[in-house]
């Protein structure tokens, strides 16, 4: 076990009986906190920093002592301290961001809403990254952005609701306008932070004077850090646990899954099965491909009713693998890539490890997708997950049959769960995006976000099922943020300054379509919430799925 020294924040020099490491009294201000801890990390070596309130009941070390041994790097009680949903100016720059819904506060669970009042951080986070920035006023504020720079630079933070006594209740933290526009002038930078103060005063959140007083006031800027992990610590294949099934959903592609079904003959690690569910009509199915790939572990389903959601549940209705591998069948692998996935989950004891994909036609990786992190998506073309999780979970809610976001409803609800999710840019496929099949067959996906920030005539606008999913997991005021974000992008775009004039001209005459296209989706949405969810959970000893 590391020393863990105790920083007691309190205005009093009293300090409790400490056996793990030295304690330091320091009064609960930003400034005062930021210049102990700065001289205290010269000196401290590899210690863990305990940060603590005086008025929560004293830490136990007997406690204390066990979190060194959890999953993640940086532990803290921050849901359960009152910092839920904040700040609230940020659901109007990052609408429906995964990790901005939080978990219940009483299970372990990722969350970036990182509290200094309990936290426990090891001190070579604190010299990477920094500690708290000295501009903001409230201590809340400070750990606030600290958390979410961590999380978004490949730091694990983990709720951790048992790091203080069950009954204890701490007062909601209130933050000032002027410290909300200085967060997210320093995670997203001034463009944002004019863009939230807009936003607050058409809501009613913030005067304008107030809110034009609080930029003018924020000089804090947003800056670039090194990421936390460079790559994963290579684990030895012999320690590798479990078997994987490999469920591939298919639809009028049978050169690509031709193509995918070979790569996977190479595999390093073989899987036990693969699952083909085809939904091609039967007028043009090939049902040669068993016996033409019958080397492989291969069982292939035919479905005559289509549906990505509805075929990955037959599918995982009998998958026996302690693991289950999604891929899309217009994907091409590497040889590596089911070894690597258990490497991930190994290394991370993660219940999740997902990859990601070089998108034909979209350009370079985006830069978040870079870096090995907490995963804030669940890509079922390049993701591999315990089947244990999804017997708590729940399969695909079939909602998304033939829409849009059916993944990224299943990793709401992982996350949600408490699972760690991470994901892995080192684990990296390559994704056809196949003109023909897939959710193309039903008119989704049509629209990208790269292709509409290239296009002057393409508008990426809310599906009906993207709204359905806000309105699962958000408040309205988060969907109303959403569509106001996803109506400004249609004036957005990539090209040359001439195009962007031209976009910005097209945009604003088509925009009373853009609104009445919305509000059609808003109904559907609204009738999908009528009959929705459907979510089925596995059925143990099923022998075959229903096609």
């Amino acid at each position: 076990m590391k020393r863990v020294d105790l920083f007691w924040l309190s205005d009093s020099q009293n300090t409790p009986d400490w056996s793990l490491g030295n304690v330091v009294s320091v009064a609960p201000i930003v400034s005062s906190l930021r210049e102990v801890v700065s001289k205290h990390l010269q000196t401290c070596g590899d210690a863990l920093l305990l940060f603590w309130d005086s008025q929560l009941p004293p830490p136990k070390p007997a406690i204390i002592s066990s979190f060194e041994s959890m999953r993640g790097d940086v532990w803290h009680a921050g849901l359960r301290l009152g910092l839920a949903g904040q700040p609230l100016l940020i659901h109007s720059v990052e609408a429906m961001w995964m990790l901005n819904c939080d978990p219940d506060p009483t299970i372990d669970s990722t969350s970036w809403r990182l509290s200094l009042r309990a936290a426990l951080i090891p001190s070579d986070v604190l010299r990477k990254f920094d500690f708290i920035r000295p501009e903001f006023d409230n201590l809340d504020a400070a750990s606030l952005e600290l958390g979410h720079r961590l999380i978004s630079n490949g730091v694990l933070i983990r709720h951790t609701p048992d790091l203080i006594p069950g009954d204890f209740q701490f007062p909601k933290s209130e933050i000032s306008i002027d410290d909300q526009i200085k967060f997210i002038a320093a995670r997203y930078g001034s463009f944002w932070a004019r863009w939230a103060v807009f936003r607050a005063i058409l809501n009613g959140k913030t005067g304008l004077d107030a809110g034009l007083r609080g930029l003018r006031k924020t000089t804090i800027s947003s800056s670039k850090v090194p990421p936390y992990r460079a790559k994963v610590t290579e684990a030895e294949p012999a320690t590798f646990g479990g078997n994987v099934s490999i469920v591939i959903p298919t639809l009028d592609r049978y050169p690509y899954l031709h193509k995918l079904l070979s790569q996977l003959r190479n595999q390093t690690v073989k899987p036990i099965e693969i699952l083909v569910i085809d939904q091609t009509a039967k007028e043009r199915r090939d049902l040669s491909i068993a016996s033409e790939f019958a080397d492989l572990p291969l069982q292939v389903f035919y479905r005559d009713q289509p549906g990505q959601c509805s075929s990955r549940n037959a599918a995982l209705q009998i998958a026996t693998g302690e693991y289950i591998l999604f891929l899309d069948d217009d994907s091409e692998v590497p040889e590596n890539l089911i070894e690597n996935h258990l490497k991930s989950l190994q290394f991370f004891r993660a219940d999740a490890s997902s990859g990601v994909a070089e998108e034909a036609g979209a350009g370079p990786i985006p830069e978040n997708f870079r870096l090995i992190r907490a995963s804030d998506v669940f890509p079922t073309n390049n993701t591999m997950i315990h089947n244990s999780v999804l017997q708590q979970s729940g399969l695909f809610d079939l909602a998304y049959d033939r829409g849009q976001r059916a993944d990224g409803d299943l990793g709401m609800r992982i996350y949600l769960s408490g699972a760690l999710m991470v994901l892995n840019p080192e684990i990296q496929i390559y994704h056809h995006h196949a003109p023909l099949g897939g959710l193309r067959a039903h008119n989704a996906r049509k629209i990208t976000y790269a292709s509409s920030r290239k296009s002057l005539w393409q508008r990426q606008l809310p599906s009906a099922t993207e709204i359905y999913l806000a309105q699962r997991y958000f408040s309205r005021e988060v969907l109303r943020e959403m569509i106001w974000l996803r109506v400004a992008g249609t004036f957005r775009s990539l090209n040359s300054f001439p195009e962007k004039i031209a976009k910005c001209f097209l945009s604003g005459i088509l925009l009373p379509h853009t609104l009445f296209k919305i509000r059609q989706r808003m109904k559907e949405a609204a009738k999908m919430a009528e009959r929705f969810p459907h979510i089925p959970f596995p059925e143990k000893h099923k022998t075959g799925p229903s096609v």
